[in-house]
């Protein structure tokens, strides 16, 4: 249905005032990073300081060691996105593109994994990754991405589903085995659902914040989700230093949303044009 000018003018105003409801509290924080104490707790409220103060960050930052909780945070994200892609998109490719016996029940057995929620596993895991004397260290926040997920594996299996098998009739023609067919033909093709899952993973990883505090308890181990709760602790009653690690912190996952933006919105729609 063809909307007028008068309705879509409407329609955008309405949107406008949604977005600008919702990023008034982001914007109004990211100014208050630059102010005083005494200006953050002022009322009424300023949403400009009187000066910038950009040492506000560097204070922060220096104040406890947030440039190895950074670098943790960057290792356990990478690692753990690599480890879902790859796993997921095989265990995918499996169950959209082979016949075997009993696919469909061990695919319902593995959607029934997500009814089970993470606290009732919480406790066998660390009694295992105990065991496996894993235990403060990044062991237990990485390896068990690389068995994949069932959210991720469904959405990929989904995504496979809706491509044509005459690519993987014409790649067996020209002598491909199994493994080239899913890496030179689906793994393209999975491109835009390969770009969700990423950043699905890696906002989820970024922001984890119970799964660290279980597992580490060296400090030199934390992530920088960890840290900055830690962080909030110690300077509860300073305000200015929390938002400018916050700010920090959230600065890349809305860079990577932006930027895969188009990307998700391919990746939840549907397989190939």
């Amino acid at each position: 249905m063809k909307l007028s000018r008068k309705t879509k003018v409407i329609i955008y105003i309405l949107l406008t005032a949604i977005a600008i409801y919702f990023l008034a509290p982001f914007v109004y924080m990211f100014f208050t990073t630059f102010k005083t104490e005494a200006e953050a707790i002022a009322y009424p409220p300023k949403l400009f300081p009187s000066k910038f103060l950009f040492e506000n960050y560097a204070n922060a930052w220096k104040s406890q060691p947030f440039g190895t909780y950074l670098k943790n945070s960057i290792f356990v994200t990478v690692l753990t996105t690599a480890g879902q892609i790859l796993s997921c998109s095989m265990v995918a490719y499996g169950f959209a593109k082979f016949d075997f016996k009993g696919k469909n029940v061990l695919f319902m057995i593995l959607l029934s994994t997500m009814m089970i929620p993470w606290d009732v596993t919480m406790i066998p895991q660390y009694m295992e990754f105990n065991m496996f004397g894993w235990i403060n260290t990044l062991k237990p926040l990485i390896i068990p991405a690389w068995f994949g997920s069932a959210y991720y594996i469904f959405l990929m299996r989904q995504f496979l589903m809706g491509v044509p098998k005459d690519f993987e009739e014409a790649a067996r023609i020209d002598g491909a085995n199994a493994f080239q067919i899913y890496w030179k033909i689906y793994m393209p093709i999975l491109k835009p659902s390969l770009i969700l899952v990423g950043v699905l993973n890696m906002i989820s990883v970024w922001n984890d914040y119970l799964g660290p505090l279980i597992f580490l308890q060296d400090r030199s181990k934390y992530t920088l989700a960890l840290g900055l709760a830690s962080f909030k602790g110690i300077h509860s009653t300073k305000i200015i230093p929390m938002l400018c690690i916050t700010v920090i912190m959230i600065i890349p996952t809305i860079i990577a949303f932006i930027a895969a933006q188009k990307y998700i919105v391919e990746g939840t729609s549907g397989s190939i044009k």
